[in-house]
């Protein structure tokens, strides 16, 4: 078990991956508070279960799940603990948003807001290249992953 947690430890530590986690946590962490509190446009837990259970069919308890990783995994990236796994999880997230919504629109974003379109894809795209470079190089330079490895 050590060893496995060490790998999942390890980490460059460059401080490229650093600006990288700590950017990608903000950004998610801005939408995990929208769903966690209703805050910055945001509808609050409530609201979000009921919407993603009647438009999709997603079940409350995945809805719960994808609100704490979009919170408390956002927190838990931008200080660097576990960061391997708290970016895969950012990534499955993305790429069931993609499925579930974002696929339909096609690549673009709906820069000019026209009404009846959604938002593409080109924005996941963004976080998923963020996510593989977070998963191959750990959460570098200042991060507790680089802390508890050396401690290992």
């Amino acid at each position: 078990m050590n060893g496995i947690l060490k790998k999942v430890l390890a980490t460059d530590m460059d401080v490229t991956p650093t600006i990288l986690r700590i950017v990608l946590g903000c950004v998610i962490f801005a939408h995990g508070v929208q769903k966690l509190f209703g805050i910055w446009g945001g509808h609050g837990p409530t609201w979000t279960v009921e919407a993603w259970k009647q438009w999709w069919g997603v079940p409350s308890f995945l809805t719960y799940t994808v609100i704490g990783i979009e919170s408390f995994g956002a927190v838990l990236l931008i200080l660097g603990l576990l960061t391997r796994i708290w970016a895969f999880l950012i990534g499955a997230v993305m790429l069931v948003a993609v499925y579930l919504v974002h696929l339909h629109w096609g690549f673009y974003m709906n820069w000019y807001m026209q009404p009846q379109t959604g938002e593409g894809f080109e924005y996941h795209i963004l976080v998923l290249s963020i996510v593989v470079v977070l998963m191959v190089k750990g959460g570098g330079r200042w991060s507790v992953d680089g802390l508890l490895h050396q401690k290992l």
